[in-house]
């Protein structure tokens, strides 16, 4: 499995509107965005859309997820806090009768994301692999004040991770391809009308040419951090230790 280290990102970042920022315009632009301090840092606290994050409760929930005996358990955990994430992104007159959708789609996606790991994918790509398909979902369904990526970059994330998709049959109208269950999983209502004129609250756009990682310190670098070697599966959330913290994506 290739775990390597990953590049700082110093150069630039997606402002208002869409663009890529280089460091002199990120400065200009930092103040201007609601709870930035006017630093690069202030800037990324503010970037809730397609950059990944990765610290020792990931490592250590990747580990649990891969195990027999707590696997199950790990799963069920990781399926419960991505509906609630992402429910409390939805319209909240819609974001009960999604649950259910939401619960059966991300439970085929851990499978998703066991399959790419052993495929060689870094934990942070094999991660992003079930965004990416969470969004293609969100987009079918015209959940789009759910997505976390523009509808216009579909394609590009597809195209990422092409060869993958296609080895499963997970195309952007079909997200889950082969890890579909063999019966189905629940269906939710659509809302069809949002896609005439989409509106993605929380997505960011620019991060479709490579998988960005936020560590612990609140860097970003491309490609995700090394696995640590003493990392331990009481550190993963809902395995004991950790059941109150939060694991962001």
């Amino acid at each position: 499995m290739r775990q390597s280290c990953g590049r700082l990102i110093e150069g630039s970042l997606t402002g208002p509107g869409g663009h890529r920022m280089a460091g002199a315009e990120r400065d200009r632009v930092a103040p201007e965005w609601p709870g930035s301090s006017g630093t690069f840092k202030g800037v990324r606290s503010r970037l809730a859309g397609m950059k990944i994050r990765q610290n020792v409760r990931h490592w250590a929930s990747k580990q649990a997820l891969t195990m027999p005996v707590v696997g199950e358990r790990m799963n069920d955990w990781l399926v419960d806090k991505h509906t609630d994430i992402f429910a409390a992104k939805a319209d909240p007159e819609r974001a009960d009768e999604r649950r259910d959708h939401l619960d059966g789609f991300f439970d085929a996606t851990m499978d998703t994301y066991v399959a790419a790991l052993n495929a060689g994918f870094t934990e942070a790509e094999a991660r992003e692999i079930t965004h990416v398909q969470a969004n293609f979902d969100f987009y079918n369904h015209g959940w789009t004040e759910m997505m976390e990526f523009p509808s216009d970059e579909l394609e590009d994330h597809y195209e990422r991770y092409r060869d993958f998709f296609a080895r499963y049959d997970i195309t952007i109208d079909d997200p889950l391809g082969d890890f579909r269950p063999a019966g189905g999983i629940p269906d939710a209502p659509s809302t069809p009308e949002r896609l005439d004129d989409p509106e993605h609250p929380h997505a960011v756009g620019g991060f479709a040419d490579d998988v960005y990682v936020e560590t612990a310190d609140g860097e970003v670098v491309v490609g995700g951090t090394e696995e640590p070697e003493d990392v331990s599966v009481d550190e993963a959330p809902g395995m004991g230790t950790n059941d109150a913290d939060e694991v962001e994506s």
